[in-house]
């Protein structure tokens, strides 16, 4: 039996046994021995500190729109109402900043970037993702590092709505790379075939963004 041939309601399943069976989105490692979850060059905070680029947009949710587009098979615009009702995921993870400060347990509630995936449906020449938020931040990613098991796009944390500071009404969180690669305020997915660098890939920042490896500049 084809995709086609495929009942609607089974499809989503389909597609996640075949990116399972050819370990299309297996990277990165979602949980680690005590002695290797703080990864070199960090240390540990209680708090959560602010890093932007000095604009903190205000996105109201009635204007609030989310864009993805690219190679997918179905382009998405989502408006608040349609992006709630898309079924709802919880995450705890840590998650580390470029600028060296770590933070443990950090507990989201949003929507798991593979369930948006099964709604866009990435084609054969997807290969990145190049995010855009509300401010103009741009930034790039392997397609699989953000359909990873624990990415999701997250629209509160610790049982509260997502504050603007920290990237509200909605933010990508992939805690597998360093933090700036989980764009804040995001408006835009764009599944791409070659690697696009975005704002501080452009500006001295490495292009992956490995927190074990410390990978934070171009030259790690």
């Amino acid at each position: 039996m084809s995709d086609d041939q495929i009942p609607a309601d089974s499809k989503l399943t389909t597609s996640k046994r075949r990116w399972a069976a050819e370990g299309k989105f297996l990277t990165g490692r979602v949980s680690r021995p005590e002695t290797e979850r703080l990864p070199p060059g960090q240390h540990l905070v209680k708090n959560w500190p602010v890093l932007d680029l000095g604009v903190q947009p205000h996105v109201s949710l009635s204007s609030w729109r989310l864009d993805v587009f690219g190679f997918v098979e179905k382009r998405l615009s989502l408006d608040w109402a349609a992006f709630q009702a898309i079924e709802q995921s919880t995450r705890v993870s840590d998650i580390h900043c470029v600028t060296t400060w770590s933070r443990y347990d950090n507990r989201w509630e949003g929507i798991s970037t593979r369930d948006l995936l099964d709604l866009a449906v990435p084609t054969a020449e997807a290969h990145h993702v190049l995010l855009t938020s509300y401010d103009g931040y741009t930034t790039n990613l392997p397609l699989a590092d953000f359909a990873a098991e624990d990415a999701i796009l997250a629209t509160a944390w610790e049982g509260q709505p997502l504050t603007r500071e920290h990237g509200g009404p909605m933010r990508l969180v992939v805690p597998h790379l360093y933090f700036w690669k989980s764009a804040k305020w995001l408006s835009r997915i764009e599944l791409i075939g070659a690697d696009r660098a975005g704002f501080w890939e452009k500006n001295g920042y490495h292009m992956y963004g490995d927190p074990w490896r410390e990978q934070r500049y171009s030259d790690d």
